[in-house]
């Protein structure tokens, strides 16, 4: 299959939508739609933001019309549960009624893990502040067509405070750090088939510092750096990181499951 039609599901609010749009110049959705065009040319996509029921009722009825569906990262935080919150794990719990192919990142993993199941609390080792370092691959991980050409060991664009806690039956971890135990993971609930990643291979170490230096107020508030010195030389990290990660390292997982996609 050459042609791919990917559906993807934006993942924050209109608010950190805007935020997102101001700092990293483009939505969470817009950001994957640019990097799938820029593996696979040819493929057709539609975004939807679980808010709106039009969309995602009209989702709903074209499913089977996807090849696969990316659920993005995203600001929200599954505890607070709000309104918006339950309609982006309904939408999930409706996708897994199909034989649905999913990637899901970050947020979109918290949400599908839940919606399957799952767990998710605030990460008892702290956070990931734009970037992930160290992530180990599992021998279960070595085997799974998402790591095909991965390094075992790899460092990676990534920002999230909550983590999943307990996975949902059935799944298979694949990769941990020293922050988060579930870095990666595989599971099917319903008919569809869920990879989770809790890092970002769609996004740039620059859109990660300029997302923590908007964020910085909030973050010092929440006394994830001792100083604004400490909080700045996190930053000064990631750019050294930037220097060291390439293209094609980065986007792998990404690359891995579009051609997945094209192979079933």
């Amino acid at each position: 299959m050459s042609n791919l039609n990917i559906l993807i599901v934006e993942g924050n609010d209109l608010k950190n939508n805007e935020f997102f749009v101001k700092v990293a110049y483009a939505s969470c959705s817009e950001n994957l739609k640019n990097l799938v065009l820029k593996l696979e040319p040819s493929s057709k996509i539609k975004i939807i933001n679980p808010a709106n029921d039009n969309e995602t009722k009209s989702a709903l009825e074209n499913i089977k019309n996807y090849n696969g569906i990316i659920f993005t990262g995203g600001a929200m935080r599954l505890n607070d549960m709000t309104d918006e919150i339950k309609k982006h794990l309904n939408f999930a719990t409706n996708c897994f009624k199909y034989d649905s192919k999913i990637l899901a990142i970050c947020w979109g993993l918290q949400v599908c893990s839940t919606a399957a199941g799952g767990k998710v609390a605030p990460g008892k080792n702290g956070a990931h502040i734009g970037i992930a370092t160290d992530i180990k691959i599992n021998g279960e991980g070595k085997k799974n067509f998402i790591y095909k050409n991965k390094k075992f060991k790899f460092t990676s664009p990534a920002f999230n405070y909550d983590e999943v806690c307990e996975m949902p039956d059935g799944a298979i971890l694949l990769s941990s750090d020293n922050v988060n135990k579930v870095m990666g993971i595989h599971f099917k609930s319903g008919k569809s088939e869920i990879l989770g990643l809790q890092y970002h291979p769609d996004y740039e170490y620059w859109q990660m510092i300029n997302l923590a230096n908007g964020r910085k107020d909030s973050i010092l508030q929440n006394n994830l750096f001792d100083s604004e010195n400490d909080f700045q030389n996190h930053l000064n990290y990631i750019k050294g990181e930037d220097q060291k990660l390439d293209f094609e390292n980065r986007t792998c997982e990404i690359r891995n499951w579009l051609n997945y996609l094209k192979a079933v």
